[in-house]
């Protein structure tokens, strides 16, 4: 907290500052928090800016190395299995652009994003709490989604079809897609799949 402290009365942050929070990003942190800066500060939304600004800026940045967080161990559920199966897959397979993860709980997006890959995963929920608490989960994005109130065979293609309206993706790219045979049940992911945009899913 107070990562941008001198903003509490200054418009801009400090060098040193940018580089605690650039640095703090590029370690591996899943979020990062202002506290007097936004609370009692004089410059509440310039702080938020700066703030989202440099955490932007670092994130564009080359991932230089792939964590492998698990890939030795045992996996106690299915869940854990396919998120690391959808990591592995997609650090391995050239050309993916997204992982789609339609997630009841965030369990399975947590797991993903573990894994530092550089590759966006787009949580797809239609809980308001589990689209709070993976927006915290570094390199998760929350889009909101229910899955249960479409036709089960159109699933695939209308969440796709929301990231692609959302300027995410686009005709051509790959993406790797899990979900569960049980549309509304927590830990119930169990499939995988690798489509391309645009053709019939």
């Amino acid at each position: 907290t107070q990562m941008m402290e001198s903003m509490i009365s200054n418009p801009m942050p400090t060098r040193a500052e940018v580089f605690d929070v650039a640095n703090a990003v590029l370690d591996g942190t899943d979020a990062v928090m202002l506290s007097a800066e936004t609370a009692t500060g004089a410059y509440p939304i310039g702080v938020v800016e700066a703030m989202s600004r440099v955490c932007m800026g670092a994130e564009k940045e080359k991932v230089s190395k792939v964590s492998n967080h698990r890939m030795e161990c045992e996996f106690k559920r299915r869940d854990e299995a396919i998120a690391m199966a959808a990591m592995y897959a997609a650090n391995h397979l050239k050309g993916i652009k997204a992982i789609v993860c339609l997630t009841e709980s965030g369990s399975t997006p947590l797991w993903m994003s573990r894994i530092r890959s550089g590759i966006a995963i787009y949580a797809l929920t239609r809980r308001e709490d589990t689209q709070r608490r993976v927006a915290l989960y570094r390199g998760v994005e929350a889009i909101p989604f229910d899955p249960t109130l479409l036709a089960r065979q159109d699933v695939n293609r209308l969440a796709i079809d929301e990231l692609v309206k959302r300027e995410l993706v686009q005709d051509g790219d790959l993406v790797i897609l899990t979900k569960g045979d049980h549309m509304g049940q927590d830990g119930g992911t169990n499939a995988m799949k690798i489509l391309k945009v645009g053709k019939i899913i």
